[in-house]
């Protein structure tokens, strides 16, 4: 009986179209022909030379000079090519003389032991990282984590250049491109950085208290002032808006911001307006048995509008507000200089002017003076308008920090700064920023510039901040660099500390990895299995969690290709980006806790939804679920419309263009990061498909005639069906039976389709039952892969197909869990390897 573990998956059909296979000289054909096994010639010959030998070789794929045994790397690609397509029945096509299965299982055994004789040859000639910088999501949290607090708040990348992906990797080193730019753009954020944390002025705390002149948004100020007397600042609508009109309060007098970074305590005096108003509900398209809910963020008068957007606005703290009689709400956020605080309306109306608008139209009869269009002074004077009122603000700080600054004890120690032992301190930080000890020339370096900073007197103080300004823009900082030997193929303990502490939290090494590593134990599989099992354990290693569905489900791209706002507001008003994000993280989340099965990833009878995912899901939950309650599980027990990842409506979001579905996309998605199958980009020649589906009645039509060139055919025989299947869902994930009407009728969804091995399938369930039945070895191994790849920082070669066989080995022997993947994953030698 065949093993699972002899149906090798590659480079699959995506290669169909891209190499040839026999790439070895005449001199080692002749030599290898006479020990050739008679099965493979035979079977070669009956069913591949056709289409496949030296005249034709069509798909640039030449048979006829293939023999055994596998002598070079590109011999092994082609192997394992041809397993791959006569394990998934891809090959030979279907319209095709077919061989029967004792041909092919004998064809597999025999191809399995060519690529298992060929193991020593390329022993030792998997792939290397090229050394890499930190990805700007790691460079961020590497501060967070050596500062000891948020750095959001300084938008410390928001000037950086657009990072590169690879395959929607982050962590791809060969993509992690420095520039002169980019260099100059980490001095100044560490210079701010330093200053605005570090070299702040010590200065007392200071209260503020305001109760008017609170103006609003230009459109809004002449009713503001005329009725209110500018006595509220009021908030109407949630910030995003195409309007923007009363998204933001700001204190106009208090534009000029805190007058230092720190911790400030705010309160506001608050109640919700109306939230029972008798106008129709959808006119503000939100929830009203929802109570209002009021946010802080930051502002700078100097980075733009005050009452728009802006880069660095990170939510600081939240609150409900009380419906019946204004309350105190209390906060506590941190604040850089020159930021002022401003109030958001996260739940508020989708958009105010609309609202205004339409409730004057409506309920015009209501009023005194009624007045078409856009008219707030009715309104607010004798209206109904729901919205929350502002008649305070108290502002307090910044505050003393018992012990001193979370960030001066971060970088100097518990004691703070101490002149006489400032040398030291630096050292510490720095082997902390480096994540290994320091070297002689590590330390000359920063005692050369302290000193002469001293003697230039700037304070040792400030000698010691500019020094940690250096630190901060060094390559040993700056960059995952490695002090293995260069002979050595094993990463040393330190570098290995460091993979592992990047792999899972974005950051260095703490302290007991840091120590593992001194000591040598980590040299120890055993002991860096306790070390990742025990970080996995950590809330830290939610950093792996978003870090690797955002390169593997590509989910960072959601709202990239946002819809229209007209055809579907709620993905704005309801901010359903972010449900969708979660969803796939919690249930990530929980099958790494609970070491669950790999393949709940492709079908799972539960899911973990939000009120606002239920509503789009269309659960029973949407009507018991509450905002407060965040996400919960929920069983998906006869639901054939969702369950496993390609359910998500995260993932149907990003694998369309918002607009509209194209089987095309969702198929390519579907081979890239389900089956992990790259497809070649179309020939030049071969003019793009039209992705519309509003013509639905054509679409398969249209691929039809696609296919009909052969150029395309091979690729789209096998993209397409992964497509249809996917068509039951909208551009954001909502199940549908029919397309958008077109001239006044609407197309039947078809998600039928049969893979190219010729099995069918009637729908989307059906579609992921052929998935578990005949391709989970193929997803496995493809999450595998690209676990190795996010973790080491490089993608997986040829000859790297020997340990990944061992990999998938381990799991399914032990399960098949998800953390055991994980786990072995970070064990291995691929991963312990440079």
């Amino acid at each position: 009986m065949l093993s699972n573990q002899t149906l090798r998956i590659c480079v699959a059909c995506c290669i169909l179209m891209g190499f040839a296979v026999a790439d070895v000289t005449q001199a080692d054909a002749e030599e290898t022909s006479t020990g050739e096994p008679a099965i493979v010639t035979d079977f070669l010959s009956k069913y591949c030379l056709d289409c496949h030998d030296k005249t034709t070789a069509e798909g640039e794929r030449e048979f006829e000079s293939f023999s055994l045994p596998i002598r070079s790397e590109q011999q092994l690609i082609s192997t394992d090519e041809i397993i791959d397509q006569v394990t998934l029945k891809s090959m030979p096509p279907e319209d095709s003389e077919q061989p029967s299965d004792e041909e092919r299982l004998e064809l597999l055994q025999t191809l399995r032991d060519g690529v298992q004789d060929a193991k020593e040859l390329f022993a030792g000639r998997s792939g290397r990282t090229v050394m890499r910088r930190l990805s700007n999501r790691e460079y961020e949290v590497t501060l967070a984590t050596l500062f000891g607090r948020r750095v959001d708040t300084l938008g410390l990348t928001a000037d950086f250049p657009k990072e590169n992906t690879s395959h929607h990797l982050d962590t791809i080193g060969e993509s992690l491109i420095t520039s002169g730019f980019l260099l100059d753009q980490y001095f100044q954020a560490a210079s701010r950085l330093v200053e605005m944390r570090l070299g702040k002025p010590d200065v007392e705390p200071k209260s503020w208290h305001f109760t008017e002149n609170f103006k609003q948004y230009e459109e809004l100020s002449g009713a503001h002032s005329s009725v209110l007397k500018n006595k509220f600042l009021c908030l109407y609508e949630q910030p995003n808006t195409d309007t923007r009109q009363g998204g933001y309060g700001h204190i106009e007098d208090f534009l000029e911001g805190v007058p230092v970074s720190g911790l400030y305590d705010i309160e506001v005096h608050a109640q919700a307006m109306h939230r029972d108003t008798h106008y129709d509900p959808k006119i503000f398209r939100i929830d009203f048995s929802e109570p209002f809910q009021i946010a802080v963020v930051p502002g700078d008068v100097t980075k733009g509008h005050i009452h728009y957007p802006q880069a660095i606005e990170p939510v600081l703290a939240t609150a409900i507000v009380p419906d019946d009689e204004p309350e105190w709400l209390k906060f506590q956020v941190w604040l850089e200089a020159g930021q002022t605080p401003r109030f958001i309306f996260p739940n508020g109306p989708y958009e105010s002017r609309a609202s205004v608008i339409e409730v004057n139209r409506r309920y015009k009869d209501e009023f005194k003076n009624p007045k078409v269009g856009v008219s707030r002074t009715s309104l607010l004077r004798e209206g109904f308008l729901p919205h929350i009122r502002i008649g305070e603000i108290k502002i307090a700080g910044p505050l003393k920090e018992p012990g001193g600054s979370l960030e001066e004890r971060a970088v100097f120690g518990e004691s703070g700064f101490q002149e006489e032992q400032a040398l030291q301190q630096l050292y510490d930080f720095a082997q902390r920023a480096y994540r290994r000890p320091l070297e002689t020339a590590d330390q000359q370096r920063i005692q050369a510039l302290f000193e002469r900073r001293v003697a230039e007197e700037a304070g040792s103080r400030q000698a010691a901040l500019d020094a940690v300004k250096m630190i901060l823009c060094s390559p040993s900082f700056l960059y995952l660099s490695e002090i293995t030997p260069e002979d050595q193929t094993r990463l040393s303990a330190f570098d290995l500390a460091s993979r592992l502490s990047y792999a899972l939290w974005a950051a260095p090494p703490d302290d007991q990895l840091f120590e593992s590593a001194k000591s040598g134990k980590l040299d120890d599989v055993a002991e860096l299995r306790n070390q990742a099992d025990r970080m996995l354990a950590n809330e830290r290693s939610k950093e792996f969690v978003e870090g690797f569905l955002d390169s593997w489900l590509n989910l960072r791209d959601i709202g990239n290709l946002p819809p229209p706002r007209k055809k579907v507001p709620e993905y704005y008003s309801e901010n359903l980006p972010e449900s969708m994000k979660q969803e796939a993280r919690i249930f990530f989340r929980h099958l790494l806790d609970e070491n669950g099965p790999v393949m709940d990833l492709l079908d799972a009878d539960y899911t973990f939804v939000d009120k606002k995912l239920a509503k789009l899901y269309g659960l029973p939950e949407k009507d018991s679920l509450r905002l407060a309650d965040g996400f919960r599980r929920v069983s998906l027990a006869g639901n054939s419309q969702r369950g496993g990842v390609l359910g998500m409506s995260g993932v149907l979001t990003v694998s369309a263009n918002g607009v509209d579905t194209s089987p095309v996309t969702r198929g390519v998605w579907v081979l890239e990061n389900i089956l992990g199958t790259i497809p070649p980009p179309p020939p030049d020649e071969v003019p793009a498909i039209d992705s519309n589906v509003s013509g639905a009645k054509t679409i398969r039509e249209r691929l039809e005639k696609h296919r009909e060139d052969q150029a395309c055919a091979v690729c789209h025989r096998n993209i397409d069906p992964l497509g249809y299947a996917l068509e039951t869902f909208d551009p954001v994930g909502r199940w549908r039976s029919k397309y958008p009407k077109v001239k006044g009728s609407a197309a039947k969804v078809d998600a039928s389709g049969k893979f190219p091995s010729g099995e069918e399938f009637k729908g989307f369930d059906d579609f992921k039952d052929k998935l578990l039945e005949s391709r989970r070895e193929q997803f496995s191994r493809a999450l595998i892969e690209k676990m190795l790849a996010y973790s080491t920082g490089r993608h997986m070669e040829p000859t790297d197909q020997f340990e990944i066989d061992e990999i998938s080995k381990t799991v399914e022997d032990s399960g098949g869990g998800l953390r055991t993947m994980v786990i072995a994953v970070l064990t291995s030698d691929l991963f312990r390897s440079r």
